[in-house]
C-alpha cells in the first residue's frame, strides 16, 4: 500500500500538466517511493478557491504544496502557475522541492 499521497492539480488544457506528471513519476522512481498519485482537474474559479489552487500545475504531497511557503498563500486562481527558481522563472516546481516533500512528509 502506498505510503504517500501526491496530488497534481491542473486545469483542462494546461500545457504543463504532462510535464508535472512526468516530474512526479521521475522523482518517485528515483527515490523508490510508492505513492498514490491523484490527477485533479480544477474546473472553474469556485473550484480553484475550494481546492486552494494557486495555478496550474500545483503539486502537493500529503496535502501540502511542494513550494516552500506556498501553504500560506491565498491568491487562488484558474491560471497558469509560474515558479521562482534559482535559474529564473519556471512552469514547474523545483525538483528538489518535490524530493524534499516526498522524503519529509508523512501521509
Amino acid at each position: 500500500m502506498p505510503s504517500k499521497r501526491v496530488e497534481i492539480l491542473t486545469f483542462d488544457g494546461c500545457p504543463n500538466a504532462q510535464a508535472a506528471e512526468d516530474l512526479v513519476g521521475r522523482v518517485l522512481m528515483d527515490l523508490e517511493i510508492e505513492a498514490e498519485v491523484a490527477a485533479i482537474r480544477v474546473e472553474d474559479a469556485d473550484a480553484a478557491e475550494r481546492l486552494r489552487f494557486l495555478g496550474s500545475p500545483t503539486i502537493r504531497v500529503a496535502g501540502h504544496d511542494v513550494e516552500p511557503g506556498a501553504d500560506a498563500r491565498t491568491d487562488y486562481t484558474l491560471a497558469c502557475r509560474i515558479y521562482a527558481a534559482e535559474g529564473g522563472l519556471s512552469n514547474l516546481p523545483n525538483e528538489d522541492w518535490v524530493r524534499a516533500a516526498l522524503v519529509g512528509r508523512d501521509t
